[in-house]
């Protein structure tokens, strides 16, 4: 992608999150949203960003889990630190945290196709274990909505979740025939994403997969707490998912707005107050924001750091526009 295209996706990303953010606090007693933000208990916002900060360990594990099933080796106290700074950067530039994981992971050694495909694959393995934790909520969600259409879309859409995993699992039971039909692109990227769920530790890799999301969950829930929202641990593992997977369509920036007006209509089926939801949805990110501030100290610290250049690392990460996934 060019630079003057980057800066207009940029711009475009940062005007839905402005816009969101502006309809939604438009429809809010900001009085009262003000009151909610500094009432928060604080051992209930320390203990969600402690969360947070533990998740960032579990992100590492999952993240070493793919780079061993495509045979490359890495430390853990290094990929953890690449994480970290990722983490910050993502905070600071749009899209930079990629840019500065794929130089940092270069500079370990690592060539370009296993260095773009484990960001690749830990981002889709990330979406698959959302689909998990929320097929496995279903039964409880589908008590909480009463809109027959919406009820509709979320049914389509996990069984068309389903019927791709599996296509995913048989891909290589297939007719050989069949698979030759198939865009190489697609054949690429399955068989990319197939390696880490067919290596020896699949079960451990999903299952961090899985805990990263609910750690989440359990943030949302302590800072509901620390709010006083009447937020249920059932609740919140049935809905915050929604929230998740919202704010990963790469629409916003961070996915701010996004994520705050799917908290608010996700818990408003709990009986959530916006005001809540809203307040909740904001100390989320702020939580985020506080670790990646950490992440920026590691950073400064960082090795790597010393032979540091962004133009370097533009250079480095422009082939990652274009590779094929």
């Amino acid at each position: 992608m060019k630079p003057p295209a980057k800066a207009l996706v940029t711009l475009a990303k940062l005007a839905v999150s402005v816009g969101i953010l502006v309809l939604l606090l438009r429809s809010q007693d900001l009085s009262s949203l003000q009151a909610d933000l500094l009432a928060v208990k604080l051992d209930m916002l320390a203990l969600a960003v402690l969360l947070l900060f533990v998740q960032t360990f579990v992100l590492c594990h999952r993240w070493i889990l793919i780079l061993r099933a495509i045979n490359v080796p890495l430390d853990w106290l290094p990929g953890w630190r690449i994480l970290m700074v990722s983490t910050f950067f993502n905070q600071v530039l749009p899209a930079g945290g990629d840019a500065v994981r794929i130089w940092m992971l270069r500079r370990h050694g690592v060539q370009w196709s296993p260095t773009i495909s484990s960001i690749v694959a830990d981002r889709f393995l990330a979406l698959l274990a959302l689909g998990a934790v929320i097929l496995a909520g279903m039964p409880f969600l589908l008590q909480r909505i009463s809109d027959s259409s919406l009820l509709f879309a979320i049914i389509i859409v996990l069984v068309i979740a389903c019927f791709g995993l599996i296509a995913l699992l048989t891909l290589d039971r297939w007719p050989p025939r069949i698979i030759a039909a198939l865009p190489a692109g697609i054949v690429q990227f399955t068989m990319l994403v197939r390696a880490p769920l067919a290596a020896e530790g699949r079960g451990t890799l999903m299952a961090a997969a899985v805990i990263i999301h609910l750690i989440t969950v359990a943030a949302c829930y302590v800072l509901a707490t620390g709010l006083d929202a009447p937020l249920s641990p059932l609740d919140a593992f049935v809905l915050v998912p929604l929230v998740i997977l919202s704010s990963a369509v790469p629409i916003s920036i961070g996915g701010w707005g996004v994520r705050e007006g799917a908290m608010v209509a996700a818990l408003a089926l709990a009986g959530i107050a916006s005001d809540k939801a809203l307040a909740i949805s904001v100390l989320l990110g702020l939580g985020g924001l506080i670790v990646g501030l950490f992440g920026g100290l590691v950073w400064l610290i960082a090795p790597e750091r010393a032979n540091f250049s962004a133009d370097e690392a533009r250079g480095i990460a422009k082939p990652a526009d274009v590779t094929p996934i």
